[in-house]
This record gives structure tokens, C-alpha cells and sequence, in this order.
């Protein structure tokens, strides 16, 4: 008879001392039964450093541990929850490896509660997919403005029906929920309807009937958290947004992640008035800072509101219905729906896991090992409920993992290097492996390529639509450690760069590549200067790259440039502020000659906004002095900005 895997006693108390598994918890894709971000280990330093990694591997001499012959308990896997991660791993165990399989799930709903659910999980019902379908349907507003400089014409703006898109996605997840039904039944696993409870180690109980098994798998996914505060009952949550009976006419979203951001999008596409209420100062915490910028201000040109360092504090309902949202700074009000968007839980209540000693964290996530082993040897656990990379093909990887280690009788470990992601945001972006700062931090020396334009695609439509690329690189290998992209079809592109980075490509790599043309995608292979080196070891290099210069910094320069000078009569769209932007970061990084080339390159281009900012540029002395000025309140070193400044002016008076 087969047995049982077993871990080496010497580690159970490592495993007392494990903390909780990551330090980032990432913004990007209800996996498992949530969303969306991941990069690699040195995005998370806990799980990086966790003394749990230290764990001997499992047995592989423990061939088909996991699987019961003698008919000791009902089943060699029971799994609680029927997301992404518990179905993959059930089905992977019944037909991979022959287990007796079973696995429970509450019943359908759209929105979840205590008692419902369904098969196909968060993912599945209430996040990706939903999700997605939502975003495609509220596209279409943009597309409508677009086509207008491709010769369309319209008698009547379009009109959109919110209930025929719900009711059509609902249809879509019911066939869904059918499609997993069909999955689980062709493997062989029995699918229980219920809630499961562990009893104790090998026995769940679901709604009153008990069932055993030799292991058992917690995959029950998270739930929005929301916080306690006055009015809190007047608010929605994604779940709930996902499925209102009425389009939202105006809209407050609290919350800067990536759920925060999409449904953003979403609503402003579907002509709602939104306002994005943000703890902090920058959207998408943990994301590569200049990604942050760039997304921010491509929305907030699409017409959404954003309200920076703003803490909820309560929501109040007039006599008319309509809801207010107090904050630390302002009290706004005329919404008709307020959402919270503010993090997401481990939905571990009432599994009887403190009863049988499976321990958690302080956010009530399960602590696992590197094997997804709880601190009970026969009970495990993959996806969100674990709170360590919250994605569906994460929990998908995890749940094969554990089928391989449990059932195959090779000790697999879930590999989180690389793992790309996407936010669902309008426009869409892409990534996959380090942020520029986090490169920075574990390489120290990198190079950083970035492309920020206008895509073919906006230069008849007329609408301020740009694609920001990026790679990073480190300096001392060449590979290529991070990939970045904010424009159309981000995430259908980063799918594919995400294997060169995988795979260990270097630059070279990238330029040896040929480009499709014309397409943004073959800026990435045509990259060839750096847009800075950063280096550790070089102090003014690296006081350049940590200068930030803020939103209002940048305004503050285009109002002097306006206003203090002979250039007071130039309009500046929003396409120049941004080449602006470009100019006074290679300044910035003490590039005047990339600054120049620039400049020939914007006059010679025929673009209006190209030829505004020549004139910007052509005005050397009131733009130096003015850009100078206003910068004088950085931390950037005075050598440093004069070497540049007499550079400058030295090559623009040789240019005009």
C-alpha cells in the first residue's frame, strides 16, 4: 500500500516560525477564485526569504502517496471549493493518477454570499470573465469616437442597453458553470453540492453529511473586504457591480488597485460619470512607477476623475436617493453608486480550520509551505485562499503542483518567476517580470529602454491615445528582466514576450528579432538606445533616476512656458504635454543629445503637436531658463543640471 508523503520532523518547527508568505500583495486577476499581478520572487521578499523555503522537499519515494487502496477513507482527495485551483487539481489527480476524487461547491450565483456560489469560482462568476465581457461591451463608446477620422458618420449617437448586457453575460456564465459540471464528470471527480467543513484532518462535513479522505484541499478563493465605517451598507462591491439591475449615472470608486481601475473603465466607457477616490498619490501600488503615471494620465484623458490622498470616511443617503462619500479632504456628493474596491480576503470563515489546527496569518490567509502544505500533513491548500500571487493561471499552476507532489509521487513546486499579467484597465496593460525599481533593487546596475507615441491607429482619429513600452534589462548579463506595456492589446502582446522572458533572452536577443510593420508591437524589437542606465555604483546616475517629477511639477513648467514668455499664445494639447513630459525626462538623466535628436526629430515628423513642441524647444532661452526654474526645488545636483543646461542651450543656439 501506497503512503503517505511525509516532510522531515525537523521542519515542523520551521514551520511554527513561518510569516506570512508574501510581503506584496499584488493588484492584476481574481485567481483560483480571484484576479490580477505577479512578476517574480524579488516582488516578494517573504516568500523570497520565508524559512518555510527551507523545507526538505517531499519524498519521491512516496510513489502515488496520496491514493488509499484499502478503502480506509471514502476518498483518496476531498477539495472545498470548485474555483480554478481545486478543479485543476482534482481532475488532475482522478485522471492523471487515478485518485478517488471528490470536490464540493456551494450553488450558483452571481453575486456570492455565505451559502452561494458555484462551480468555476471567482474567475469563472464574478471576476475574469464577467469581468471581461463588460470591458469589450463598454469599449465600443471609444471605438465609436475613433471611427469618426477613419470617415464615419453617425444620425444619432449609439445607445446602449444595460440590461441586454447583463442578461446576455449571465447567459454566458450559466453555460460556463455547465461547461465545468461536464469537466469534473468526464474525469471521474464527484461533485458535491454544499458547504464543506473540516472535521477534523481526513473528514469534511458538507451541510450535515460526512464524508473522509486520506488528503483534503482548501480551494475556496477570497471575498471584496470592505471597511468598517459609517453608511458602509450604501456601498457596492465588484460582485455586486458586476450584476446591477441599473447603469451606474454617476459613480465613486474607492480604491487605486487594478479592480479599482477596470471597473473605471468600464463605467466611464458606458457614459457614467466616474470619480476614483485613492489612499495614496499614484494608482496601482507595486506596479513600475512610470506605468503608474502613464495610466493615470490616459485615463484621466478619457474623462475620469481622480481624487488623490483621500481616505474614506463615510457615506451618507439624502431624501433623494442619491449617496455622498465623505473623505479626509472633501465631502462629494450626486452619486448613485458608491464601490469600494479596497482588497480582497481570504474566504476562510467557517471551514473549522481553527478546530483542527490549520494555521493562518493575521489577514486570515492559510499558511503553506513551498508544496502548498498546511501546518496539518494531510490538509492543503492553493489559490487566493492562501493570499500568495492572486491569479487564475497561478492557481492553476498550483493545483497541478499539488496533483504531481500528492498523487504523481514527484515533489513539484510551484514556479513563480516570471509569471506574466495583465489589468484589464482602459487602456489595457501588460507586464511581466520586474518593475524598473524593483530591477534596480536586485541588480542594482540595469538599463531601461522605453518607446512612448502615438500609435498609427490615433493619428486620424484625433483622440490624445498613446502606447507607453518598456524593457528592462540588466546591465551585467543583458537579459532582459522586465517587460512593460500600456496601449491597445497590451495583454494579448505580453502573452507572447512573456516566453522570451521566461526563457532567459537577452537584448541582443530582442534586436536580433525582426519587427512586424506596422504594429506597436515591433517597437520592442527596435529599441536600440537606452532611454538611462542606472547604476548602482554611480551616485549621479542614480540621483537622477531618483528624482520624481510629479504631475503638478510638469503642469507647472507648461503654465511658465505659457504664460511667463513670448509663448503665451500656444496651445498645448495634451499629446505635447506629454512630448513635454518626454523632453524633461532625458533632461532630466543628463541626455541633451537624445534631447536634440528629439527635437529634429518632432520638427521633421509634420505632426501639429510635433511642431508645437519644436517651438517650445526653439525658444531656448526663456525654455531653459523656465524649465530649470521650475526644477530648482529637486534633489538633482547642481553640476548635474548646469552641464546640461550649457549643453542645451550650446546645441539649440547651433540648431536655430
Amino acid at each position: 500500500m501506497a503512503t503517505a508523503a511525509t516532510l522531515p520532523s525537523s521542519c515542523s518547527s520551521t514551520f511554527q516560525t513561518l510569516s506570512h508568505t508574501f510581503s506584496l500583495r499584488l493588484p492584476l486577476r481574481l485567481g483560483g477564485s480571484s484576479f490580477h499581478h505577479l512578476t517574480s520572487l524579488a516582488a516578494f521578499p517573504r516568500l523570497a526569504h520565508s524559512p518555510l523555503l527551507a523545507r526538505h522537499p517531499i519524498s519521491a519515494s512516496a510513489e502515488r502517496n496520496g491514493s488509499s487502496s484499502d478503502g480506509e477513507y471514502d476518498y483518496d482527495l476531498f477539495t472545498i471549493g470548485a474555483g480554478s485551483g481545486g478543479v485543476r487539481a482534482s481532475r488532475f489527480a482522478s485522471t492523471l493518477y487515478g485518485a478517488r476524487a471528490a470536490i464540493c461547491e456551494m450553488p450558483f450565483a452571481t453575486v456570492a454570499s455565505d451559502d452561494l456560489g458555484g462551480v468555476g469560482g471567482t474567475c469563472v462568476l464574478r471576476g475574469c470573465v464577467p469581468k471581461k465581457l463588460l470591458v469589450y461591451g463598454s469599449k465600443y463608446s471609444h471605438e465609436f469616437k475613433e471611427s469618426h477620422g477613419f470617415g464615419w458618420t453617425y444620425e444619432a449617437d449609439p445607445k446602449h442597453d444595460w440590461s441586454s448586457l447583463i442578461g446576455d453575460k449571465n447567459t454566458e456564465l450559466q453555460r460556463l458553470v455547465g461547461i465545468y459540471k461536464s469537466i469534473l464528470n468526464n474525469s471521474g471527480v464527484t461533485l458535491i453540492e454544499g458547504h464543506g467543513k473540516i472535521v477534523d484532518p481526513h473528514t469534511v462535513s458538507v451541510d450535515g453529511k460526512v464524508y473522509t479522505a486520506k488528503n483534503i484541499l482548501i480551494a475556496v478563493g477570497g471575498r471584496p473586504s470592505m471597511p468598517n465605517i459609517p453608511g458602509i451598507e450604501h456601498v457596492i462591491d465588484s460582485d455586486v457591480a458586476l450584476d446591477l439591475p441599473s447603469k451606474p449615472e454617476k459613480i465613486a470608486i474607492v480604491g487605486g488597485g487594478y479592480i479599482a481601475l477596470e471597473f473605471a473603465g468600464i463605467f466611464n466607457g458606458l457614459k457614467s460619470e466616474v470619480h476614483v477616490f485613492i489612499r495614496q498619490n499614484k494608482v496601482l501600488r507595486g506596479f513600475d512607477e512610470e506605468v503608474r503615471d502613464f495610466i493615470a494620465e490616459q485615463m484621466s484623458l478619457r474623462g475620469i476623475t481622480f481624487h488623490t490622498e483621500q481616505s474614506p470616511q463615510a457615506i451618507s443617503k439624502s431624501s433623494d436617493g442619491l449617496l455622498s462619500l465623505q473623505t479626509n479632504k472633501e465631502t462629494i456628493g450626486g452619486f448613485t453608486h458608491v464601490m469600494f474596491a479596497t482588497g480582497r480576503r481570504p474566504n476562510t470563515k467557517n471551514l473549522g480550520l481553527d478546530e483542527v489546527g490549520v494555521r493562518m496569518d493575521k489577514h486570515g490567509a492559510i499558511v503553506v509551505d513551498e508544496y502548498s502544505r498546511t501546518s496539518v500533513d494531510s490538509i492543503w491548500a492553493v489559490g487566493d485562499v492562501t493570499d500568495r500571487a492572486n491569479l487564475t493561471p497561478v492557481a492553476l499552476m498550483e493545483g497541478g503542483a499539488f496533483a504531481k507532489t500528492v498523487f504523481g509521487g514527484e515533489s513539484t513546486k510551484p514556479d513563480y518567476r516570471a509569471v506574466p499579467s495583465a489589468v484589464f484597465s482602459q487602456p489595457p496593460i501588460g507586464q511581466v517580470g520586474l518593475s524598473e525599481e524593483q530591477a534596480i533593487e536586485e541588480y542594482g546596475d540595469v538599463d531601461v529602454y522605453t518607446a512612448n507615441f502615438r500609435p498609427l491607429r490615433a493619428t486620424l482619429s484625433g483622440l490624445p491615445d498613446r502606447v507607453l513600452m518598456k524593457l528592462i534589462v540588466c546591465a551585467s548579463t543583458n537579459k532582459v528582466v522586465g517587460v512593460h506595456m500600456c496601449g491597445e492589446d497590451a495583454p494579448e502582446i505580453i502573452q507572447g514576450i512573456a516566453i522570451a522572458v521566461k526563457a532567459g533572452l537577452t537584448k541582443q536577443d530582442f534586436d536580433a528579432t525582426i519587427g512586424i510593420h506596422p504594429t506597436s508591437a515591433e517597437e520592442f524589437v527596435t529599441m536600440r538606445n537606452a532611454t538611462r542606465k542606472v547604476r548602482r555604483s554611480t551616485t549621479d546616475e542614480v540621483e537622477s533616476k531618483d528624482m520624481p517629477v510629479s504631475t503638478a511639477q510638469y503642469s507647472s513648467i507648461v503654465v511658465a512656458l505659457s504664460e511667463g514668455n513670448t509663448l503665451r499664445e500656444q496651445h498645448f494639447c495634451s499629446d505635447c504635454l506629454v512630448e513635454i513630459r518626454q523632453l524633461v525626462n532625458l533632461l532630466l538623466h543628463s541626455q541633451p543629445e537624445n534631447f536634440m535628436n528629439a527635437v529634429i526629430r518632432m520638427k521633421n515628423y509634420g505632426s501639429l503637436h510635433y511642431k508645437k513642441v519644436a517651438i517650445v524647444c526653439d525658444k531656448y532661452k526663456d525654455f531653459a531658463d523656465v524649465l530649470f526654474g521650475s526644477l530648482s526645488n529637486l534633489n538633482t545636483k547642481q553640476n548635474a543640471r548646469k552641464r546640461s543646461m550649457d549643453v542645451l542651450k550650446r546645441r539649440l543656439e547651433d540648431f536655430s
